[in-house]
Order: C-alpha cells, then structure tokens, then sequence
C-alpha cells in the first residue's frame, strides 16, 4: 500500500546507500525469525558455500509456537466498543472478536503450511540477503515466465490460488498456448525472506534483485506483474528495461495526471472537464488521502515505533484488516457469515505468516525507504497492461492509463474485486493476465 501519494506523506530523511546484511542461518542450514531459537523454515545447504546456490525450502512451525499464538489471542485485553455505528473509528470490536473466537478456537495454521509444502520453494541470497520464492513450471511447452509481486498487507498467500489456473490453465478453463511459469517471491523483511539489517532495500533495489533472480532461474525472455508495492516494484523493473522483460501487467496502476495530484495536495476541488470516470476516481483518492492513508503515513515515519503490532496477535490483525474501506467491509462480512471471495481461513492464514515469521515492522520499513510518489506516472516505456478492478483503491481511468502508459496493450474494467483482486477473485484475475500478455507470445 502507497506511501509518498500526496504532499500530506511528509519528507522526511536522508538515506545512506548500504548493502544489507545476510539473514544469519544456524548450522543445520535453517532459517532462523525473531529473537527466538526456533525455526520456522528449513532450507537445504548449499554446495561448497556457494552464495547464489538455489535452494529447496520447506516450511515447519514448531507446535509451541502455534500454542503461543492461541494463548496470546485468548489473553488479549479488549477496548470498549466503538461510540458510533459504523468503521468510521476502525475496524470494529464485534469484527475483532469473532476473527479472535476463531482463530483461538477452530483456525488450523497446518492446512495453509501443508498447501505451501506442496509447491516448490526455494531461497537464494541476491545482494546479501536471502530471497524465498515460489517457483512453478507448468507441463506446457513454450509456457511465458512470469514474476509476480505482492504488496502489504498482503504476501505470497495473495497469490496461491492463481498458481494453478496460469500453470495449468487447461484444467481452468484456458488453453495450453495461455501457460505461464510463475515466481513469486517474497518481498525483503516479508515472509520468508530474509530481513534487511540496513537501510537501502527500497522498490528500486528489489527490482534489481528480482531482474537477477529471472536470471538466476535461467529465462531468456519474461514478463512481470504486481500491485500495490507490486506494482512499484514492477513498474521499477520496466524502467531498469532488462532484454528479457518484455511487458508488465499490474492492478493497481500509478496514473495520477499531475493537475489532479496537485488539487488533491492542496485539498482543492476537482478540475473541470473531468468524465465522470475520471471524477470517481478524483473523488476516491481525495476520501483515501482524507480518511484512508493514517497507517501508511506511520509507517513511512515510525515503523519501529509499532512494538504493539509486533506483541500482540489481534493487534497486528487489527492493523492490517485496516488497510483499505472496500476491503475491511469485505472481511467485517466474512467474519459475519457471509460467503464472499475470501474465507475466514485466507484471511487469518496470512496474518499468521506475518505474525509466525515476525515481520511486522520488516515488512513495515519498505514504506520508510520508499521515495517514490506511488500513483504518479513513472514513463514506463515498455509495454503494459492494466485491470481495474472497481474496489481498488481508486478506478484509474482509461483516459489516465494511456496518457500514463505510451504502449498500453491492454485496458479492462472488471465488474468485481478490489484490493487483493488475485487473491478474491483469482479466475478473472488469469483470464485478465491471459489476455493481458497474448500479443507478446
């Protein structure tokens, strides 16, 4: 999710390019998270040392752990209820509560751990730090390779469901000429990754590591796709404009002309002669910049401040169900019973990766690096391709998308979804990245 979007994202410091230092492995060639001796992962020895070595990871959490996180969820000390009737405050105790009951009492972690075993994952050290990493081939011959990056609060769980029908897209209603390969890794300081040590792991940086890993793997030729810091990285891969990168896809696009950046800076109204798409989506940034943007402009400032989140279990939930207003009404849904593209379980199995590999404020710390203005236009010259999806966080207008991107190949306005749009609506969101990247096979 954006930082830097509107002058209200204050300037705040000097960075000092350093490289970061490399997540310590014990002897065992495991994987060690927090300030614990336990591990969560367990990674295979590289041969002879080697640094860049590709390496199997499977991923085990000790059983003390899991019991921790129930005991501290059960022992949580809730404020009194909200004084108004609605989100207005934050997401709501009643909301809070019942995703508490069940994650205490029915959630089982094993299920989502048993799913990820069942992928090939690996992790390599690029730059000084090991990145984990999914890694799928599909059966098809001549299947396109693709890198896709997730955002926060999201993480590789946003992805899982899309793996099959872009690997195997003739069992999921595509052709084999639509195959992908698919990488997905985890972003520095998120999941499985290693944590950076020092300052310096900004969008920028991670799309030169995420260009060497595709050369890491081997491919010629690929294509990239993200959103929300996705997208930053994506689009920062474009510019870097490697050979083999032949094209992006993203859904939360950076389109924002500057006379519409400018009147949202200054709280001024819209400017005229606007369509109506480009006035909703002049109207949906100026409510998210006004109501929306408090936990990013904390986290660009404060991240080590967030100790809270780090401690408590329901605490880090809270923070990051409160991410958009589209989203949080969805999930306020789920957990009263309603059926909707996410369950109780894909929403708790991610905040239990945050919170079982203790990456709040690591993952955190990329809205402090970050120096880029997330929804201004940053001249991607290669080609692009862009799904809407009408609860994003802003709609981005055609209008906007081919002023923004000179080589747009494809353009489309989904009739359902939002934020985490791979992870909700995970059968429209391959058709679109089918579509997206036929005229570049």
């Amino acid at each position: 999710m954006p930082n830097k979007i509107s002058a209200q994202t204050p300037s705040r410091r000097r960075f000092i390019g350093v490289a970061a230092a490399t997540v310590a492995a014990a002897s065992l060639g495991r994987l060690a998270f927090a300030e614990t001796n336990q591990s969560i992962t367990q990674v295979a020895q590289s041969a002879g040392g080697d640094k860049a070595a590709i390496r199997p990871l499977r991923v085990h959490v000790p059983e003390s752990q899991l019991a921790d996180l129930k005991r501290r969820i059960k022992a949580t000390r809730w404020p009194e209820r909200e004084t108004v009737a609605d989100a207005s405050q934050g997401v709501q105790l009643a909301t809070m509560q019942k995703l508490a009951r069940y994650w205490a009492t029915d959630y089982d972690w094993r299920k989502v751990e048993a799913r990820l075993n069942a992928l090939p994952q690996f992790v390599t050290e690029i730059d000084g730090l090991d990145i984990h990493f999914i890694h799928v081939r599909s059966k098809h011959e001549n299947a396109m390779p693709m890198i896709i990056t997730h955002g926060w609060p999201g993480s590789i769980i946003e992805q899982l469901k899309i793996i099959g029908p872009l690997t195997n897209p003739t069992a999921h209603g595509g052709s084999a000429s639509d195959a992908f390969d698919v990488v997905i890794p985890s972003l520095p300081g998120y999941g499985f990754s290693g944590k950076p040590s020092a300052t310096g792991w900004d969008p920028q940086r991670v799309a030169r590591a995420w260009v060497v890993l595709m050369k890491r793997l081997g491919y010629t030729h690929y294509v990239a796709q993200g959103g929300d810091w996705g997208n930053a990285v994506t689009e920062q891969m474009a510019l870097l404009a490697p050979p083999e990168l032949l094209g992006i896809h993203t859904n939360m696009p950076a389109t924002v002309p500057d006379n519409i950046a400018e009147a949202l800076k200054v709280g001024a109204p819209a400017p005229a002669g606007l369509s109506a798409d480009e006035k909703h989506a002049f109207d949906q940034l100026d409510y998210f910049y006004k109501h929306g943007l408090g936990y990013a402009l904390e986290m660009a400032n404060r991240p080590q401040t967030l100790y809270g989140i780090e401690d408590s279990p329901v605490g880090l939930a809270a923070w990051m169900l409160d991410h958009d207003a589209s989203s949080q009404a969805l999930i306020a849904r789920v957990f009263d019973g309603q059926s909707e593209g996410l369950s109780r379980d894909d929403i708790l199995d991610n905040v239990t990766l945050y919170w079982l590999t203790n990456t709040a404020i690591s993952s955190a710390r990329l809205y402090w690096e970050n120096k880029l203005n997330f929804f201004a236009p940053k001249h991607v010259a290669i080609p692009v391709a862009v799904s809407v999806f009408p609860d994003e966080i802003y709609t981005a207008p055609q209008s906007w998308a081919e002023q923004a991107y000179p080589k747009l190949i494809h353009y489309n306005r989904l009739p359902k979804g939002g934020h985490f749009a791979a992870w909700e609506q995970p059968q429209p969101f391959a058709d679109e990245v089918r579509a997206s990247f036929r005229s570049l096979r």
